[in-house]
């Protein structure tokens, strides 16, 4: 199954930014498609996740699982995103192990949200 990794890239982190210059999301989502993104997890530039009190954010969701946000990230996180978004991936309800996170999935997560149900009603 695919999951989604979900970038902000409008997020100025706080920053003043010269003419031009990228956004520290912009620059958190190229420094984690250059890191290389696993198979299985698509990365989706998004225009805001309005977290914008918490730095650079990305979330991760799928369906059937549990959805989580996570903030007070840069561009240094590429890596670290990755490898968290390969455990999510491969956990079939989106809730990877406390000891199996990388430190900022364990520290710097702004919010869990339940898988969404799909009313029966809602699919006719």
């Amino acid at each position: 199954m695919t999951v989604t990794l979900h970038v902000c890239i409008t997020c100025r982190a706080g920053q003043t930014l010269a003419e031009g210059e990228a956004t520290p999301g912009a620059r958190l989502h190229g420094a984690i498609l250059d890191a290389g993104v696993p198979e299985g997890v698509t990365v989706v530039p998004v225009e805001c996740l309005s977290a914008c009190n918490q730095g650079c954010s990305v979330a991760l969701s799928a369906t059937g699982r549990w959805s989580y946000v996570y903030g007070r990230l840069s561009d240094a996180n590429a890596r670290d995103v990755i490898a968290g978004a390969t455990a999510y991936a491969a956990a079939p309800d989106g809730i990877v192990p406390w000891r199996s996170r990388p430190e900022i999935f364990r520290k710097q997560s702004l919010a869990r949200i339940p898988p969404i149900a799909v009313v029966p009603e809602a699919a006719e």
